[in-house]
C-alpha cells in the first residue's frame, strides 16, 4: 500500500507549528530503563530527606560518591566542591577555570523546604484526657488535607548546652505515628456550611501524642507529666528544650509508584525537592559529557515562606556562596565577586502545576503544563499583570531553548494558571536582583503542595536531561 502524500498545508504545519511531544512516545527498553532507574535514585532521596538538615545531610553524602569535597577540607587541587550553611542549605560547585571567575557561573538554583506542619515553642498540652501537641503550619497548604492521617515527626532539639538531638519518629514500622483528628460527618453540619479554607482552623491542627497518665492515676497534668517523662528517658530533654528545636510534622511512609504501569511517582516534598536532586544529579553527570564552564547547583531554604532569613534567597546567600569559591581560590576581590555574579546565567528550577483533567478550567491550555511532555519552561510567574515576577529576557530563554533542543530534552512553556486566576512566585526575582540572567524550568506536578504529589516519571527524566543541556551548552 502506498503511504499518502502530504498535503502542502500538512508540511506547513511540521515546518512552522510548535507541539508538544509526549515523552513516551517512541521510547525503547534501553531508554525506559533509564527512566526508571533516574525515578528509584529520586526516590530513595526523598525517602531520606525529610527536612532540610536531612536533605542537606543526604546531599554531602552523594556529593562525596561522585568525588565532592567539602570546601573545609578541600584543597586548591580539588575543583568539585561542596558548601553547606547552617546545616540547612548549601551548594556543589564544578570549577573548570579560576581565573574564569569574572565571567560567572552556570547556576540551578531551587529551594529544599517544603510544605508542612511545624510544632510550636511550647507544644505538649492535655484535653479530655489525651495529650496534644499544638503547631504551626509551614508555607502553602490546604490545611483540610492534614487531618486522620498518618504523621512522623522529624528534625532537631537542641539542649541549653549545645547539644543536638535528631528525631526521627514514625517512619519505621516498629515506631509509633502521629495523626490530627477531624469531626465525624454525622456531625459536621455547620462545618460543612463553612468554606474550603475555614474546614479547618489553623489552631485545630494539633496532633494527638497520647492518653495513660503518670503511673497509672489520673491527676492534673499527669498525661502531660508522663510524656515529658519519656521523652526524657529517650533524649534526655525537658520541656524548654522545645523552645530550641525544629521538629516538622510530615506524612509518614516513603514514596510510591502510582499506576499499574509504574508511570508516576507519589510523595510528599515533591515542590521542590524534586528540582533539587535533578539538578545535582545533572551537574554530577554532565561532569562526564564535557562541561567547559564553572557551574553550580544550589539548595536554598525557607522559599515556601518567601525565601526569607539568612538561608533564604532573599538573602545574600548566594552572594556569600560565591564569595567564598572564589576566595578560596584566591580571587577574593570586590570586582570579581560582583562581575561573577553579574554574568552568571541561572536557571530557576521549581515545579509548576501540570493540568488536572477534574480542574482544567484553571488553566489556560496552550501555555500551560500537560503531563508527560517534559519540562516547564516558565518565562515570568507572578500574579495578575505579572505582579512580583522576575522575566525572562528573550535572548537568554532563546539560548536555553537551543541547548534543551541539542540533547532532545523536552520541554513545554508554561504559566501557573489563567489570567487573573492566581500565580505564584520563585526565587528567580531574587537572583535577578544582581544582573545575571534567570529563568524558571522545573518539573510539572499534580496535587502541588499536598501531603502526596505527583510527578511523571518521563517528565522527571527529560527534566534531569534539560537541566544537564544546560550545563553542557550554554556559554557564558
Amino acid at each position: 500500500m502506498t503511504k499518502e502524500k502530504k498535503s502542502e498545508l500538512e508540511l506547513l504545519k511540521e515546518k512552522l507549528c510548535f507541539k508538544k511531544k509526549n515523552g513516551w512516545d517512541g521510547i525503547n527498553k534501553k531508554v525506559l530503563d533509564e527512566i526508571m532507574k533516574l525515578s528509584e535514585g529520586y526516590k530513595s532521596f526523598l525517602d531520606n530527606s525529610k527536612t532540610e538538615r536531612e536533605t542537606i545531610t543526604t546531599i554531602t553524602k552523594l556529593a562525596a560518591e561522585n568525588g565532592y569535597k567539602h570546601i573545609s577540607k578541600a584543597s586548591k587541587k580539588d575543583t568539585k566542591l561542596l558548601l553547606t550553611y547552617d546545616k540547612v542549605c548549601g551548594c556543589i560547585v564544578n570549577v573548570k577555570d579560576p581565573e574564569a571567575f569574572e565571567k560567572g557561573f552556570l547556576m540551578n538554583g531551587a529551594h529544599i523546604d517544603v510544605p508542612r506542619i511545624d510544632l510550636k515553642q511550647f507544644p505538649l498540652y492535655e484535653a479530655e484526657d489525651m495529650a496534644y501537641m499544638k503547631t504551626h503550619y509551614y508555607g502553602g497548604i490546604k490545611k483540610y488535607q492534614w487531618v486522620t492521617r498518618p504523621l512522623a515527626l522529624h528534625g532537631t532539639i537542641v539542649k541549653e548546652d549545645g547539644t543536638c538531638i535528631d528525631i526521627n519518629i514514625g517512619e519505621d514500622e516498629k515506631d509509633p505515628v502521629f495523626t490530627i483528628n477531624d469531626l465525624l460527618p454525622h456531625l459536621a453540619k455547620d462545618q460543612y456550611a463553612k468554606p474550603a479554607a475555614k474546614l479547618i482552623e489553623g489552631e485545630q491542627l494539633n496532633i494527638l501524642v497520647g492518653s495513660i497518665p503518670f503511673k497509672f492515676k489520673s491527676k492534673e497534668s499527669a498525661i502531660k507529666i508522663s510524656i515529658l517523662n519519656e521523652l526524657n528517658k529517650k533524649y534526655g530533654i525537658v520541656e524548654e528544650d522545645f523552645v530550641s528545636a525544629e521538629l516538622q510534622l510530615v506524612p509518614a511512609g516513603k514514596s510510591r509508584d502510582i499506576g499499574f504501569d509504574r508511570s508516576f511517582v507519589g510523595s510528599h516534598g515533591h515542590d521542590d525537592r524534586i528540582c533539587s536532586y535533578l539538578g545535582m544529579v545533572a551537574l554530577f553527570d554532565a561532569e562526564n559529557e564535557g562541561i567547559k564552564e564553572n557551574s553550580m547547583t544550589i539548595f536554598f531554604d525557607k522559599e515556601e515562606i518567601g525565601s526569607m532569613g539568612n538561608s533564604g534567597a532573599n538573602s545574600n546567600l548566594i552572594e556569600r556562596m560565591v564569595n567564598d569559591v572564589i576566595s578560596f581560590y584566591g580571587k577574593s576581590d570586590y570586582n570579581t565577586l560582583i562581575k561573577s555574579l553579574e554574568n552568571s546565567k541561572h536557571l530557576s528550577s521549581d515545579v509548576n502545576a501540570g493540568i488536572d483533567p477534574e480542574w482544567a478550567s484553571v488553566n489556560e491550555k496552550m501555555n500551560a503544563a500537560k503531563i508527560g511532555c517534559g519540562v516547564c519552561l516558565t518565562k515570568f510567574t507572578g500574579s495578575g499583570g505579572k505582579g512580583g515576577s522576575n522575566e525572562a529576557h528573550a535572548e537568554f530563554v532563546a539560548e536555553v531553548r537551543k541547548a534543551f533542543n541539542k540533547d532532545n530534552a523536552y520541554w513545554q512553556t508554561t504559566e501557573l494558571g489563567k489570567v487573573d486566576q492566581g500565580g505564584g512566585g520563585t526565587i528567580a526575582q531574587y537572583m535577578a536582583a544582581y544582573g545575571m540572567d534567570v529563568v524558571d524550568c522545573g518539573v510539572p506536578v499534580l496535587s502541588m503542595h499536598s501531603p502526596f504529589e505527583v510527578a511523571s516519571k518521563i517528565d522527571i527524566y527529560h527534566t534531569y536531561k534539560a537541566y544537564k543541556a544546560f550545563f553542557k551548552h550554554v556559554k557564558l
